[in-house]
């Protein structure tokens, strides 16, 4: 989850545009996570001796690793130590911009020192994954202080990024929550409702060829038109995350709550849900919206 607020974070500091965003997503898979970065990551070095060492490559036959080490900048078992690690999503992200040539290192060494600062995120989380640090970075984006319980809305928004990771794909970044649904007849709408003492109604919105996309994703099957299967799918997806918050408060704070069977419909407009959190989901192959009422 850490990968994909990073590339909001990215985002809103200016450092990409939308459509770099969108490059960088989409070519994230394909890139070869590098020493540099990995050692800006871990504080090793300074994107300048990076650059020096980059510099110094392209005139000997040498790794990168082997060069550092000579100009002092690492030891050897820090390099072993590096080369040992996994490569983590937002790194493999940042490396992808960096090679893009969207960011320099420097930026990338700034980015990422205050990316962590902000969240008070330490290696040991971000190599963890889901943890508590998880709700501030949801907190941050979206105001839940007019919700009737911020605290169970945080965790089913904390819940429904995994849930897309796990279920559809990491491919995505979470953009600037929307203030009102707008009127359009060519979207879809998935709802189902939660209810209890937690009284709210989730949706699932998006264009057709995104719900196809979803839908495909979720099904693990390559859906080429609009029909039953694709919308079978919207709301067994709508279902499956539902449930799973509804077990969770139920286990955790012992709060019983029910849904109501999920429906599919064409045409938004505009009077559904009109006090509710809009969360816009990018990924890469486009724009689906998450909706829970106030």
């Amino acid at each position: 989850m850490f990968t994909q607020f990073f590339g909001n974070y990215l985002l809103n500091q200016n450092l990409i545009s939308p459509e770099q965003l969108f490059d960088g997503l989409q070519a994230k898979k394909n890139t070869r996570m590098k020493l540099g970065v990995l050692a800006i990551n871990a504080g090793y070095m300074t994107a300048a001796q990076v650059e020096m060492v980059h510099m110094k490559q392209s005139t000997m036959d040498k790794r990168f690793g082997d060069i550092a080490v000579e100009c002092g900048f690492v030891t050897s078992e820090q390099i072993d130590e590096l080369l040992s690690q996994q490569p983590q999503g937002y790194l493999l992200l940042g490396q992808t911009f960096v090679d893009k040539g969207y960011m320099t290192n420097a930026e990338f060494e700034n980015a990422i020192k205050t990316y962590k600062e902000q969240y008070s995120l330490t290696d040991s989380d971000l190599n963890e994954g889901e943890n508590s640090k998880s709700g501030k970075m949801v907190t941050s984006l979206v105001d839940l202080s007019s919700t009737s319980d911020p605290k169970l809305y945080e965790e089913y928004i904390v819940l429904l990024m995994n849930d897309l990771i796990r279920f559809i794909g990491d491919d995505f970044t979470p953009l600037t929550p929307e203030v009102k649904l707008i009127p359009n007849q060519n979207e879809y709408i998935t709802t189902q409702g939660i209810e209890g003492s937690l009284s709210a109604v989730t949706a699932l919105v998006s264009e057709e060829k995104e719900l196809i996309d979803f839908a495909s994703r979720y099904a693990d099957e390559q859906f080429s038109e609009y029909d039953e299967y694709v919308e079978a799918s919207a709301c067994d997806f709508m279902n499956l995350h539902n449930g799973l918050f509804t077990v969770n408060v139920s286990n955790d704070h012992e709060i019983e709550l029910s849904l109501t069977p999920p429906v599919t419909v064409k045409g938004i407009t505009g009077e559904e849900l009109k006090e509710a959190i809009i969360l816009p989901v990018q990924y890469t192959f486009g724009t689906v919206k998450f909706v829970i009422s106030k």
